[in-house]
């Protein structure tokens, strides 16, 4: 394929794949719906973060480490499950109540959301594993693998972040029956047990 033609298929795929509801929209949805767009946008810059730094990896050869060892593999994706395990059995079993986001000294504490978020994607090797498998079919022969690789890391992560605004955009309309006591503790532990079904799926998963 020529370069037009390779990032015209990447584009299209990439897309289809980032509309695909999964850990990273329930996590915006959730943080947009209870918090604020501020924050919601500050999960999904880690979300991003995280896809960037897995790009740099698989770009220097990390991620090729993991397509071959198992050990490698294997701890890195207990240590992603039991991540999300922990954030889930959280928010299932201690669900808020209410917002409670102060703009003085109860800030210290508050989520810090963009860890969470980089932290659920940083820890989930499946993504180190997808980028080596996917990405080279988009890259044209010839071309330099490392920079093409980041490059289309580059625009996953930039569709990313263009549909996680529209997310926050859209979610946000309804804040006033999302902030609900009731509501807050519904999507808490709607949340909660999406994470611990992902947790489960990247403790069973193989190479």
């Amino acid at each position: 394929m020529s370069i037009t033609e390779s990032l015209l298929a990447y584009l299209v795929a990439v897309t289809v794949l980032t509309l695909t509801p999964g850990m990273d929209t329930a996590l915006i949805l959730r943080t947009a719906s209870v918090e604020s767009r501020a924050q919601a946008m500050k999960a999904a810059l880690g979300i991003s973060t995280g896809c960037l730094l897995w790009g740099a990896a698989v770009a220097l050869g990390l991620g090729a480490l993991l397509a071959v060892s198992e050990l490698a593999f294997t701890i890195l994706k207990y240590c992603g499950a039991a991540y999300l395990c922990w954030l889930g059995l959280g928010m299932l079993l201690k669900p808020r109540t209410s917002l409670a986001i102060e703009d003085t000294a109860g800030s210290k504490g508050r989520p810090n959301w963009f860890i969470k978020g980089l932290l659920g994607n940083l820890l989930n090797p499946k993504i180190g594993i997808f980028y080596v498998s996917f990405l080279p079919q988009f890259i044209p022969q010839g071309q330099p693998l490392a920079l093409w690789t980041f490059g289309l890391v580059g625009v996953h992560v930039a569709i990313g972040l263009v549909w996680a605004a529209t997310l926050i955009g859209v979610t946000r309309q309804l804040g006033r029956f999302l902030k609900h006591r009731m509501v807050i503790q519904w999507l808490d532990r709607a949340t909660g047990s999406i994470f611990l079904v992902f947790a489960t799926k990247l403790a069973l998963s193989r190479q």
